[in-house]
């Protein structure tokens, strides 16, 4: 069967909407006249990186409930919820959807909760090893659940629910550059051990700190460092660097290549968020994931978990990263042993087939 009319709703944040275009990617590259809308929440950043990769999106006036339960903010809520699922009608009467896909986030709750009452099929992708909380409301309505990591079955009903992997962009899964020319393009040494530290597209304060801490030891041991230091820590860490004597350091606010720095690196050092972590097992790198402690319910903690479990990836806590990345790296990349050892377990959780998993998911749903 062809599929014609796809809505895909939420976002938020990256790890919202990556997936969301992994998704749409496989659609269109198996259905090409497949129209596909998203639907977003006003004021994110879906809005914009939506509309940057070709595809429509319709805007919803919603945000979440805040922790603190007598903020004035919550006030609006009520009138947010009330115009998002009259919006949530219009579009779907307008659009005439075969399904509604859900991938979390603000936006998704009023769609998927319409089109489940108006019986049309739903989907929903949860990215995380700890559900957000608008998938876990939305799990007892949907008709399928897919899933980016394993045994999900304590938190959503198992008849519905299916490990897929999380999708991931085409870049990073296709990308046939080599080790050398990927370093050449980062101005590196193509011969050198190479760490590449990422703390998200903002930065990471603690991991920056760490990095700074040690940096020095790493260029004395021969190690070479891609730093993406985030937009707003740059110019303090430049100005800190001139100050130095060290050679083969490549700091950057953001980099746009990321199967390059990937495939430069022997070791990387992250935030463990669950798209970072898709990728990663993808690349089949060794990690030091350091879960973020400023994210609701300590998800990447239960992430990182997931990974160490398997003996793919070193957790180091946040407070305790400027005291211990150091050594860890400098264990980690002369352990040849260890590093052979964490990269088979990093490649044996990759799962590089999510995304077409996810529209044989939805091909199999639209079928029954």
């Amino acid at each position: 069967m062809a599929l014609r009319r796809v809505i895909i709703s939420g976002g938020g944040t990256g790890g919202h909407i990556y997936p969301a275009l992994a998704i749409a990617e496989e659609i269109k590259a198996r259905f090409p006249e497949a129209e596909l809308l998203f639907v977003g929440a006003k004021g994110r950043m879906e809005m914009e990186k939506i509309p940057a990769e070709g595809y429509a999106i319709e805007g919803l006036w919603i945000s979440g409930i805040e922790r603190k339960i007598f903020s004035t903010k919550n006030l609006s809520f009520p009138f947010k919820l009330i115009s998002s699922l009259t919006k949530a009608k219009a579009i779907i009467r307008k659009f005439k959807p075969e399904i509604v896909i859900g991938v979390g986030g603000f936006a998704s709750g009023p769609l998927l909760h319409v089109a489940s009452k108006k019986g049309i099929p739903t989907l929903i992708q949860e990215q995380n090893s700890f559900p957000g909380i608008t998938n876990r409301i939305l799990a007892k309505k949907v008709d399928r659940i897919c899933t980016g990591f394993d045994n999900m079955n304590r938190w959503f009903p198992k008849a519905k629910t299916q490990y897929t992997g999380n999708p991931i962009r085409m870049g990073v899964l296709k990308s046939t550059e080599s080790t050398s020319s990927a370093r050449t393009h980062f101005q590196l040494d193509e011969n050198k051990p190479t760490l590449f530290v990422m703390g998200g597209s903002l930065g990471a304060a603690s991991i920056n700190a760490a990095v700074q801490e040690h940096l020095e030891a790493w260029t004395i041991e021969g190690i070479q460092v891609l730093w993406q230091t985030g937009k707003r820590y740059l110019p303090e860490i430049q100005n800190w660097l001139e100050g130095k004597d060290l050679e083969g350091v490549v700091a950057t606010d953001f980099i746009s290549r990321m199967d390059l720095a990937y495939i430069s690196a022997d070791l990387i050092v992250s935030r463990a968020g669950a798209m970072s972590i898709a990728e990663l097992a993808i690349v089949g790198k060794p990690c030091v994931l350091v879960p973020s402690p400023n994210v609701s319910e300590d998800h990447q903690s239960k992430n990182a978990h997931s990974m160490t479990e398997h003996g793919a990836a070193v957790l180091i806590k946040d407070s305790e990263v400027k005291a211990v990345l150091g050594s860890t790296v400098i264990q980690l990349i002369q352990d040849k042993t260890e590093y052979e050892k964490m990269s088979d377990a990093m490649k044996a959780l990759a799962r590089p087939q999510a995304a077409a998993a996810i529209v044989d998911e939805i091909l199999d749903l639209l079928e029954s």
